[in-house]
C-alpha cells in the first residue's frame, strides 16, 4: 500500500516538475515599465491603480491608529494608579 502511494506520488512529482506549460504566459514587463515611468504626477506607489491606492490608505491608516494607540498607552502607564 505505502508502496504504491510512494510510485503515485513519486510520478506526479516528476510529471508537474518535467512537464512543459500548457498555457503561454505573456511578458507585461515593458507595459509595467511604461506605466511606472510615465511623467504624469502620480507618485510611484500608487500608480498601480485602484488596489495600490486602497492599500496605500489601508496602511497609512493602521500606522496612525497604531502610533495614537502606543502614545494612549506609554500615558496611561506613566500615571500612577489611584487606589
Amino acid at each position: 500500500m505505502y508502496k504504491q502511494i510512494y510510485l503515485c506520488l513519486q510520478q506526479l512529482s516528476r510529471r508537474t516538475i518535467c512537464s512543459t506549460a500548457r498555457r503561454q504566459v505573456d511578458n507585461m514587463v515593458k507595459e509595467k515599465q511604461k506605466l511606472f515611468q510615465a511623467d504624469n504626477g502620480i507618485p510611484v506607489h500608487l500608480k498601480g491603480g485602484a488596489m495600490d491606492a486602497i492599500l496605500y490608505r489601508l496602511t497609512m491608516g493602521l500606522t496612525v491608529f497604531g502610533t495614537g494607540f502606543v502614545v494612549y498607552e506609554l500615558l496611561s502607564a506613566s500615571m500612577p494608579k489611584k487606589s
